[in-house]
């Protein structure tokens, strides 16, 4: 059985007042424009901790911090895009 890819957006105020709130809506407009939506597992996360390195957002079990929303496409393309081509 094939698991999904799970993407977790920390949702804590610190990191969504610098940048996860945009970060989430690329996200769900990535997943949408590649038709994965339902091939992903989206959850939001309460605050980890580690605030001062926010925005954080983990993909498949790693964790990135510090992340701008304009670079979270590209974290997504890594993670998704291959995984999914390998797949086929």
């Amino acid at each position: 059985m094939k698991t999904k890819p799970v993407i977790e957006i920390c949702m804590g105020s610190s990191c969504f007042s610098r940048g996860n709130s945009v970060t989430l809506e690329k996200v769900e407009n990535y997943l949408q424009k590649l038709g994965l939506a339902e091939e992903v597992e989206l959850k939001g996360r309460l605050c980890t901790g580690t605030c001062s390195s926010g925005p954080c957002v983990s993909i498949n079990d790693t964790s990135y911090t510090h992340v701008h929303p304009d670079a979270v496409e590209d974290l997504l393309r890594y993670h998704l895009e291959t995984r999914h081509s390998e797949a086929l």
